[in-house]
């Protein structure tokens, strides 16, 4: 005897069985956070002044993000349907947490570091991580949708990117070794990898999200 299955409804699933569909909301605003991270940094990099100033603005955006994934964590510990995985919502918002610390990170060792002059390089650097994280938050728009086919194509251009910035490390570092002022170059040689590390963790964050939409599709 063959036995017939129902496929029901993704509505009348999810009216039967309620999912926390505010996980992806708070996905979005932390998102929306790591932009207007990336773009005070970016502005900073293209208009150097104020640093002081600006690097208290992005410690207070900073701030902002720990809130959204304490929020999260607190959400999944009292929810027992999740509309992914729950493990997968946890490594999703640390991971992309990570961005909004290097970001902080950077600026601060520009302020410590007593950084009076940016390099092309720097503000080359703070164009592909703006771009990086603005692909990122249009991924994570669609994810609410699982939208397979636009998560994909957004991945592509962050892996892209992180490819410039490897390229552009490389340019840079070789070409600080012609100075003759070995503190500077320590400093901007550890400013130069945090810059491009940042790329690094956002392209952690595309293959996982793509992994996670991958799973669920």
């Amino acid at each position: 005897m063959v036995e017939n299955k129902v496929k029901i409804p993704l509505n009348i699933k999810e009216w039967l069985i309620p999912q926390d569909k505010i996980f992806f909301s708070l996905l979005e605003e932390q998102s929306r956070l790591v932009v207007q991270g990336a773009k005070l940094l970016n502005d900073l990099l293209l208009d150097y002044k104020d640093v002081a100033k600006r690097r208290k603005e992005i410690k207070e955006i900073e701030h902002k993000g720990d809130e959204v994934v304490h929020t999260i964590q607190d959400r999944l510990a009292h929810t027992f349907i999740t509309p992914i995985d729950r493990e997968d919502i946890d490594q999703l918002s640390s991971l992309y947490d990570d961005v909004l610390d290097f970001t902080n990170t950077i600026v601060n060792k520009l302020y410590a570091y007593r950084i009076t002059e940016i390099t092309r390089e720097m503000t080359l650097f703070g164009e592909v991580i703006l771009k990086a994280v603005t692909e990122l938050n249009v991924a994570f728009q669609n994810m609410r949708s699982l939208n397979q086919k636009e998560i994909e194509r957004r991945s592509v251009e962050v892996h892209f990117l992180e490819n410039e910035a490897d390229e552009l490390l490389n340019k840079s570092v070789a070409e600080l070794f012609e100075q003759k002022d070995v503190i500077l170059i320590i400093k901007y040689k550890e400013i130069y990898e945090d810059l491009e590390r940042l790329t690094d963790v956002c392209e952690d964050v595309s293959n996982l999200l793509r992994d996670i939409v991958l799973k669920h599709s």
